[in-house]
């Protein structure tokens, strides 16, 4: 374990993606760094449960291609990204309506594509339609496997599963006739080449209130929009920040929504394991901080040039009083799983008509394979907010609606429930809350600047700055006592 005498120059407490990310970017300039973590492994919120072969998020955050710390910061040369179909599913008036952003997967390229009518489709064997398109999924996840085995860097790889629903005629339900999806298409197309400085310098209202503004029509907003901005920021409200919700509106309309490859805990687990080994230790609990020191239960004193809480809010107030404490957005995933999956594809499936608790949901195998046994198929459905008392029943019952499908024989695998999932960010709302607190210690998390992946590795970004330039790091810091024996993760 820790040797009460070992010496860094910087101790970062927390374990969680930000952290990880700012251990990256410090030991890249020759800063030597020890991070400490509670918990017996690494990951914080982007944790992932296994069950009998089955990978199950427990928060499952949306992430986007288009986040630029993912492509941005060290460690994550290795990361996975499975995308959902392009754009979204909408179910709506009883009918599936597919909306595909304009963007695709970083690449602006006009307009709207298309708001397609997915008719139910039928029971029984399928069409040849839908052979072919399984066909061409096959097809899709062994090209996957076989790039997976060749390349080792960032990559986004194709959902499986794409297009396996059969499409029918253009309806306009929900989201108005042609000229309302060609108004929308043009917005969403504005927002993918808008700067990030503009869009903070618009005026900031309550994300709800700022719709009205967007010059869409209100079926467009209440059957569109809102329950994309709800699922993007985990909010059913809409309190939060209008610049937020752009921003968030801005990284759809110019990516992809994706998710880590492997469960929520791929993108931590690589980033620690591409640290030098011994820099992160487990199963070591931090009571107290200073400038130069931490103190922790089970070693004593660990002494540093700097100290970088990179806990959540909550955890970092403890140990800081006087930090701020945001509210949260409680959220709760339920994975069930059938041997019989919705012929959804790897679409993310929103509910227009809000007519039950789950605010989207997705057929997640066919987005990622490995998260599910050969021959079983796993959905995952998020309800945001308080769930509903009889939540397993509220649940299947509004599943059942959404996929078109019965859902009484589906087996549920786990309901994970965090009442402090996401961090709230109501109107006004600081994106670049300050990570220096003053020399020698320093906060980072989503708390600080969006409650996103990608707010949460900026502000790692933002924090390492910061303890680089205060330390002066010139590429030859402090040489570290000899590593002592840890739980290293």
């Amino acid at each position: 374990m820790l040797e009460p005498a070992y010496q860094a120059d910087v101790v970062i407490v927390g374990a969680g993606v930000a952290g990880l990310s700012a251990a990256h970017r410090l030991t890249s300039q020759g800063v030597t760094v020890a991070v400490l973590e509670a918990a017996p492994c690494v990951g914080g919120r982007m944790s992932t449960e296994k069950v009998d072969g089955f990978r199950l998020d427990r928060i499952g955050q949306l992430l986007s291609t288009a986040y630029p710390e993912l492509r941005l910061a060290p460690g994550l040369d290795g990361l996975v990204l499975r995308p959902f179909a392009p754009g979204v599913l909408l179910h709506g008036d009883g009918r599936h309506h597919r909306v595909d952003a304009p963007a695709g997967a970083r690449s602006a390229r006009g307009a709207l594509h298309a708001v397609r009518a997915l008719a139910s489709a039928p029971r029984g064997m399928p069409g040849p339609r839908l052979v072919a398109a399984s066909r061409r999924a096959a097809s899709q996840r062994a090209a996957s496997r076989r790039a997976t085995s060749r390349r080792a860097t960032f990559r986004v790889l194709p959902g499986a599963g794409q297009g396996t629903v059969s499409r029918a005629a253009r309806a306009a339900a929900p989201l108005g006739g042609a000229v309302d999806q060609a108004r929308l298409g043009a917005a969403l197309t504005r927002f993918s080449t808008v700067p990030v400085e503009r869009l903070l310098a618009r005026p900031e209202l309550p994300a709800g209130q700022s719709l009205a503004a967007r010059g869409l029509p209100a079926r467009t907003i209440e059957g569109f929009l809102r329950p994309l901005l709800a699922a993007l920021l985990c909010d059913p409200a809409l309190t939060t920040s209008s610049r937020c919700a752009d921003l968030a509106l801005r990284a759809f309309a110019g990516g992809r929504l994706c998710v880590p490859e492997g469960g929520a805990e791929a993108l931590p687990e690589l980033l620690a394991q591409t640290l030098p080994t011994g820099t992160v230790h487990t199963g070591v609990r931090v009571t107290s901080v200073s400038t130069t020191s931490v103190t922790t239960a089970e070693h004593g004193e660990i002494r540093c040039r700097a100290v970088l809480l990179a806990t959540d809010a909550r955890a970092a107030a403890e140990l800081l009083p006087g930090l701020r404490v945001p509210d949260f957005h409680p959220v709760t995933v339920v994975h069930h799983t059938t041997d019989e999956p919705p012929r959804t594809g790897a679409a993310l499936l929103l509910d227009a008509d809000r007519g039950g608790p789950v605010a989207h949901t997705a057929v997640i195998s066919e987005v990622d394979p490995t998260r599910a046994p050969s021959g079983r198929a796993l959905i995952s459905s998020t309800v945001l907010g308080t769930p509903p008392p009889d939540l397993e029943t509220a649940v299947r019952t509004h599943l059942g609606r959404l996929y078109g499908t019965p859902t009484h024989r589906w087996e549920t695998l786990a309901v994970h429930h965090t009442p402090e999932a996401v961090p709230a960010m109501p109107a006004p709302h600081d994106l670049r809350r300050p990570v220096r607190l003053l020399a020698g210690l320093y906060v980072c998390g989503d708390h600080r600047d969006t409650s996103t992946i990608q707010g949460a590795l900026h502000s790692a970004h933002r924090a390492a700055t910061a303890i680089l330039k205060d330390l002066g790091a010139s590429g030859s810091m402090h040489r570290a006592d000899p590593t002592p024996t840890a739980q290293a993760a």
